[in-house]
């Protein structure tokens, strides 16, 4: 056997260690698992055959160390940037509130090639397609040329993300009767991002308030949360907006009743002298729900001209409907998922958004599905006795069992210290800044020294000593030192935040007093509260 050879037995036999009678009286029992060495082009695997309950299950690890499952079909792989594409719109929904809640403002300069004759047309072309009320007015026209300029880099990526939500939403809408266009009303919502979480506590893809969302059969609970989940609060959406427009037989008041709330609009009509048109009573809505509208219909007319406008659809290497689901007949953990099936944890939350503590809970009564792309449905469904056996040995095997470790008692306080920041305190403790963002009801990512925040740890961590946290760097410094940064020609909030870690947008407009985005070149922002 040669050297290779023997290193790749030598890690095998570790890989598989956990699951093999202990060692007695000096001497390891015989057992009839077996570990089989089998040479293929991958390179050396491990085959260990683990009884559980009397049954042999078999599980392949290679020499890399992870669990290579058998599939019934041949998998691919496909570009990670697309993955952190849909990830990245986390960070677009404030800039979207904004739009909506502030409009374009008095002192922008558009920059633009769209004459008004040239809007008109095209603002009617699309009004004899819709059963939306689309006219041109001022308004309408700042907001469609406010996106074309200050929200360009927003709509270019919401026309990416867009391949991956869109078919779904059309399903669903088109099973409800609905407008297909109400789709586009998902980007003011949230700039398709189901995480996106309001001031006010609304939540999702399509912005659920919790009571609104029981209403509509959205589940909330310790461990899962329906208005994350894509599918469902679809569903709800629909379901809501349908019941919206029986009351007002107008879809321009459904959208607004579905932003303020029917009260609201009713008290707007009255306010008006009874009109019935969005634009007649729209001087009597709430602000946010003024800018919602034409919002909506910015976005609309956006993605039917966008090659007029020189905007272009990033090809998805996989939309929405390249993924499948299977229903899940135990409690499972991404940790296991991502470990068996090969797929990243991050990956897995960004598929299944409802789970709210990275686990599949198994609930009397009660269906939860794990959604999977479809090159490892197969891989799931093929060994699915196998995975389940693997999950109950390693959670029997815990001090505890799972659900346990996450109850209330199992939480700590953490003690925020000079040189924090979340995505550190995160890794430290094995959880999602968003995680600690939502247990915390944080609405920035920023944080102040002594402050305290619960945390549910998901993994093993040592307490630091005193002197570790002295040595601490100031939390007036980002990652590379640096205090100040210089704006450049082509410079934005989104790119300044990319080059410092654990600096966001709201960071540096928070701290350098900027509302809007417009940067001029030579300006000094500040990277740091340094008055802290």
């Amino acid at each position: 056997m040669n050297q290779r050879l023997k290193i790749a037995v030598f890690a095998a036999m570790l890989s598989v260690a956990p699951y093999l009678s202990a060692q007695q009286d000096g001497k390891q029992e015989e057992e009839k698992d077996s570990i089989m060495l089998q040479e293929e082009e991958e390179g050396v695997v491990a085959v260990s055959n683990i009884k559980i309950d009397g049954q042999l299950m078999a599980l392949e690890t290679h020499e890399d160390g992870k669990f290579k499952l058998r599939d019934l079909e041949e998998a691919w792989r496909y570009d990670s940037l697309w993955l952190n594409e849909l990830h990245s719109n986390a960070e677009l929904f404030s800039d979207m509130l904004l739009e909506v809640q502030n409009g374009p403002g008095q002192d922008s300069i558009f920059v633009v090639d769209l004459p008004t004759d040239t809007l008109k047309a095209r603002l009617a072309r699309m009004n004899e397609k819709t059963p939306f009320n689309i006219t041109y007015n001022s308004s309408l026209e700042s907001v469609i040329k406010s996106f074309l300029t200050r929200r360009r880099d927003l709509m270019q990526r919401m026309m990416t993300a867009s391949q991956f939500y869109f078919p779904l939403f059309e399903q669903e809408l088109d099973n409800q009767n609905i407008p297909l266009e109400i789709k586009y009303l998902a980007i003011v919502e949230s700039a398709l991002n189901p995480k996106a979480m309001s001031r006010v506590g609304a939540k999702g893809l399509w912005q659920f308030m919790y009571s609104t969302g029981k209403m509509y059969g959205l589940d909330v609970s310790s461990y899962v949360d329906e208005r994350h989940d894509p599918i469902m609060a679809t569903k709800a959406a629909s379901k809501y907006l349908s019941r919206l427009y029986d009351i007002f037989g107008d879809w321009d008041l459904a959208l607004a009743a579905y932003n303020s709330g029917p009260g609201n609009v009713n008290k707007a009509i009255r306010r008006s002298g009874g009109y019935e048109n969005y634009w007649n009573i729209r001087p009597f809505l709430p602000r946010e729900t003024a800018g919602y509208l034409p919002a909506f219909l910015a976005t609309m007319y956006i993605f039917e001209y966008a090659e007029e406008h020189g905007l272009q659809y990033k090809k998805a290497e996989r939309p929405y409907f390249e993924t499948d689901t299977i229903h899940v007949k135990n409690l499972i953990t991404f940790d296991q998922i991502s470990k068996l099936v090969d797929i990243s944890t991050e990956e897995l939350e960004m598929l299944n958004p409802a789970y709210k503590l990275n686990i599949i809970p198994k609930v009397e009564g009660k269906n939860y599905a794990l959604r999977l792309p479809t090159s490892k449905i197969g891989k799931f469904v093929a060994n699915e006795e196998e995975i389940y056996a693997f999950v109950k040995k390693e959670l029997d095997s815990l001090e505890k069992p799972l659900p346990s470790m996450i109850t209330a008692q199992d939480q700590i306080r953490y003690r925020v210290k000079s040189g924090d920041y979340l995505g550190k305190i995160a890794e430290r403790y094995g959880v999602g800044v968003s995680q600690i963002k939502r247990w915390n009801g944080l609405r920035s990512n920023n944080l102040r020294v002594g402050q305290r925040l619960t945390i549910f740890p998901r993994k093993p961590y040592v307490a630091e000593t005193s002197s570790k946290s002295s040595a601490s760097k100031s939390s007036n410094t980002v990652a590379n030192g640096a205090k100040v940064h210089t704006v450049q020609s082509g410079d934005s909030l989104w790119t300044i935040s990319k080059k410092y870690p654990g600096v966001t947008i709201e960071n540096l407009r928070e701290w350098n007093g900027i509302s809007g985005n417009n940067l001029k070149p030579g300006t000094k922002l500040k990277l740091c509260d340094c008055s802290s």
